[in-house]
């Protein structure tokens, strides 16, 4: 990322190596380092999706995922959103605790973000009526909602938790930790615009190039690991 110039960056969707889940073929990273180049980087308005979950090391989850959000604000970027990706199944079954079956999006963003093209695609049980009720102010009081009134939609704006089927077949088993197609599609139709730039400094498989390309994005892919790249190349390129 160093080459790369300062604030030229509208959208990054990446998930990096995290605890001992993966060896990743070896490979480990500085993390404070990539935060403040990642920082350095985004444009004002732009926005980091940062994709990681936890592991559990003698009976304790380790807590990197929120010490490494913390450490994001403390550098200078809004947690603008906690999200989930929730999966279809569960990779290591635990008999002590509930199955562990997501990981946590952080949307990071460089100020107020830019680009907001949330997806409305969740479908109102209430569609066709009017809205009601209320909102509690600070001082316990109570009045009608500010769009009180309006006819409900057919459809409302996603929550913040969505679930996808976990990535199966050939790619995968050449690299340890794909995730979907459709997670990379739907934050980058969110967070950008077309011919936007958005930057995956966690290649791996190549998922974020693959789906920036085939939505009209401009894209930067960096991958240290030879046997990744060329994957992630030629899933690009076809």
């Amino acid at each position: 990322m160093k080459s790369l110039s300062s604030q030229s960056i509208d959208l990054t969707i990446t998930s990096p190596p995290y605890d001992n889940l993966r060896t990743y073929n070896g490979y480990s990273f500085d993390f404070e380092g990539i935060a403040k180049e990642l920082y350095r980087v985004t444009k004002d308005g732009g926005v980091v999706v940062w994709i990681v979950g936890d592991a559990t090391i003698n009976g304790s989850e380790t807590g990197t995922s929120f010490k490494q959000a913390l450490y994001f604000k403390e550098i200078g970027f809004n947690l603008h959103d906690t999200m989930i990706y929730e999966k279809d199944g569960i990779a290591f079954p635990d008999k002590n605790r509930y199955q562990q079956s997501f990981e946590y999006m952080f949307v990071l963003s460089k100020c107020k973000p830019k680009c907001l093209n949330l997806i409305a695609d969740r479908k109102n049980v209430s569609f066709g009526r009017k809205v009601t009720g209320t909102v509690r102010n600070p001082d316990g009081s109570t009045q009608k909602m500010a769009c009180f009134g309006q006819d409900i939609k057919q459809f409302g704006i996603r929550w913040n938790i969505w679930k996808f089927a976990t990535n199966k077949g050939n790619v995968k088993e050449k690299h340890p930790a794909m995730f979907p197609e459709q997670l990379a599609h739907d934050h980058i139709l969110s967070w950008s615009n077309e011919g936007d730039t958005v930057l995956d400094c966690f290649l791996g498989s190549g998922t974020t190039g693959k789906v920036a390309k085939q939505l009209n994005r401009q894209f930067i892919g960096i991958e240290i690991s030879p046997e990744y790249l060329e994957i992630a190349k030629n899933r690009i390129n076809e």
